[in-house]
């Protein structure tokens, strides 16, 4: 059930950056917020049930109930109106359990790869607390395209080689991981700042707005 939840959150995570990019409305991109939100606390919900008391499995499951709640939110928030600041804030409680998660990753369960992955998410729901909860307006379209570049690369990606059970994971795997994420970041950066100057003509103030 993770694998399948996982490859729902690339879906999700893309079509939220395509959002903050301004190509799809807020309240079309709403729907599936709702529907990967809800499949994100029902999964590890059921997992949990069946866990028999597993710590490892319960582990597993716990960490996908930070990301149905966000999504979950996001659809809230779209199809409300409602301003963004508590989301940004839960973003920042999600960013420090993604550290701590991330770093277990590599301790105590043995994949540096999901380490990686749960570190890119770190930095990600980071950008969301800058953005929605400090109101950085500045970072829309980086953080609209960090969220395209790394949607695939830690969810639709490993989501299938999970599901084909060809999954691996190693310090190599781990480490090619860590430099394609460093390397969107860098490409967000640039066309973020691109963005930002095409849309201010000299002369002009203009402000970034949050997709409706």
């Amino acid at each position: 059930m993770g694998s399948v939840g996982l490859l729902y959150v690339g879906a999700v995570l893309f079509v939220n950056g395509l959002m903050l990019l301004g190509v799809i409305p807020g309240k079309s991109a709403a729907i599936l917020n709702f529907f990967v939100g809800t499949m994100q606390v029902v999964f590890p919900t059921i997992i949990i049930l069946q866990a028999n008391g597993d710590l490892s499995v319960i582990f597993g499951a716990a960490g996908l109930y930070l990301f149905g709640f966000t999504y979950l939110y996001v659809g809230v928030l779209q199809m409300t109106g409602i301003s963004g600041e508590g989301l940004g804030w839960f973003s920042v409680f999600v960013a420090a359990c993604a550290v701590v998660i991330g770093v277990l990753q590599f301790t105590l369960v043995g994949d540096p790869v999901f380490g990686v992955i749960w570190f890119v998410w770190a930095v990600l729901w980071f950008m969301f607390f800058l953005l929605l909860g400090l109101n950085k307006t500045s970072l829309t379209k980086m953080t609209g395209w960090f969220t395209v570049f790394i949607s695939h690369l830690t969810g639709t990606i490993p989501a299938f080689f999970l599901l084909l059970g060809r999954y691996e994971t190693n310090n190599g795997y781990a480490a090619l991981v860590a430099a394609v994420a460093a390397f969107a970041l860098a490409a967000a950066y640039v066309l973020g700042r691109k963005s930002m100057r095409s849309s201010t003509q000299p002369g002009q103030v203009t402000s970034v707005t949050r997709p409706a």
